[in-house]
């Protein structure tokens, strides 16, 4: 990518007591360049300010010029933050994956919702998935210098005319040689493989976890194995996808033959491998009305980014915190309205009867489903404004003191849902205060804190 389409990084925020703040740096000034390179992204920013000498270019909110000279200890961070992680252009895809959720969002929503990241330079710093489809040369040379690794893999499929047949892009048929690549320069990656009933599932998919299973590490090899894990995660298809996709969505009777198959080949990849290797998402289980797996079976939950074992850990926190933390009573009484998608109501059964043993507390669990997706079983983290208003209206004489929104919800760091819709829009409708859970901490927290008062009545 040419240094022209880099722009001067926008500073948001100066941590204080850092070297930054020591300097005079503010929020709005910009990085232009260290050490005459202009940083492309976070990756070279922090691999340029790992020295002792620094010459900073620097413009101020008034798009004035200035050099700073700055002299450190190798390893200290200056503390900036920045308005993006990338300083010039996102790398985009360039398939055309008939179960794409970028493709399958109704028209109308903000721009951003419509990026389709293909970034190599994402999925190493916060583990999003690529597809390896749109890399030219000079971007591999960068991930081979700079050791940019564990990145995370979109594999699909391991059989050239089946990822093809996915990825609607013939160089998406070159994964296997790509994941030589990756074992010949010692670099790492974690595998995902969405499975599409009649398309990559039974034999291809067998075929797909062994050929990945080549590229972990041998109980007898001290090397990097290049494939560390996989995740099997069934396809999610909306009301919006494209008519013509050819896709099904998964059955519980498809989901019963998934966990079937892929359990049957852990104990070879722990023998072989000397781990589980390949791990379903926790949908599988859900569908299928299955329990959970164990928590010893997740292996410190490599994939739970990928929603593999995020349930079992919800639990299994829960009730360490619980034993801990939730008194025998609590004073005044309160009784809460907790949201949350209707595939986890029976995994989480055991949650709400420790909430309601305390005594003064009743915690009662609103399941929705998505119809702005339309799906008949929704997880909670993709429940719109829209879903979570129509079954408030449903409960409306019945929401108690409160209400409990999971922030899995909500975009990252702010209190909007997908569809625009604001939990600040919820309370003034409902005229109930609207309490934030940010995972087992924040539930119990949102349960036992006072219950602050809503923004304004109906």
């Amino acid at each position: 990518m040419s240094r022209s389409t880099i722009q001067p990084a926008l500073i948001t925020h100066v941590l204080p007591g850092s070297i930054a703040q020591e300097i005079g740096f503010q929020a709005g000034d910009r990085l232009v360049s260290i050490n005459d390179i202009p940083p492309r992204d976070l990756i070279d920013y922090q691999f340029l300010c790992a020295d002792e000498f620094l010459s900073l270019k620097v413009l101020d909110s008034d798009n004035q010029l200035h050099e700073v000279e700055i002299e450190k200890d190798y390893d200290s961070d200056l503390g900036l933050e920045f308005s993006s992680a990338l300083f010039d252009t996102l790398i985009q895809c360039n398939n055309r994956c008939p179960f794409c959720f970028i493709d399958q969002k109704p028209s109308g929503m903000r721009d951003t919702l419509y990026l389709k990241d293909d970034d190599y330079r994402l999925s190493f710093l916060y583990g999003s998935y690529l597809t390896l489809t749109n890399l030219p040369a000079s971007e591999w040379e960068r991930i081979e210098q700079l050791r940019l690794s564990p990145l995370y893999v979109s594999v699909h499929a391991t059989e050239p005319e089946v990822r093809s047949r996915l990825l609607k892009n013939p160089r998406a048929g070159q994964i296997l040689e790509q994941l030589q690549w990756f074992q010949d320069r010692r670099l790492q990656i974690h595998a995902q493989v969405v499975v599409c009933p009649g398309i990559n599932d039974g034999v291809h998919l067998e075929r797909t976890l062994q050929d990945l299973a080549k590229f972990g590490k041998n109980l007898d090899d001290d090397d990097i194995p290049a494939v560390a894990s996989v995740a099997v995660v069934p396809v999610g298809l909306t009301r919006f996808r494209p008519p013509e996709d050819e896709l099904t969505p998964v059955s519980p009777s498809n989901a019963e033959d998934v966990i079937q198959q892929v359990q049957a080949l852990q104990p070879q990849f722990r023998e072989q491998l000397g781990s589980n290797f390949a791990w379903l998402a926790d949908e599988w289980f859900l569908l299928a009305g299955r329990e959970m797996p164990e928590r010893i079976d997740y292996e410190g939950y490599p994939q739970i980014d990928n929603g593999v074992g995020s349930i079992r850990l919800f639990l299994d926190e829960f009730r360490d915190i619980a034993s801990k933390k939730l008194p025998s009573k609590v004073h005044p009484p309160r009784h809460l309205t907790w949201v949350v998608g209707n595939a986890v109501r029976t995994a989480f059964g055991e949650i709400l009867q420790q909430l309601n043993a305390v005594e003064g507390l009743t915690v009662e669990m609103l399941s929705l489903n998505s119809e702005f997706w339309g799906q008949d079983i929704s997880v909670t983290g993709v429940l719109t404004g829209s879903d979570v208003r129509r079954g408030l209206q449903h409960q409306r004489d019945h929401l108690g003191d409160g209400i409990i929104l999971p922030t899995v919800m909500l975009k990252h760091g702010e209190t909007r849902f997908l569809d625009d819709v604001t939990v600040e829009d919820l309370e003034q409708e409902f005229g109930h205060p609207i309490l934030l859970a940010n995972g087992t901490p924040g539930l119990i927290q949102a349960c036992l804190h006072p219950l602050p008062l809503p923004l304004c009545s109906p």
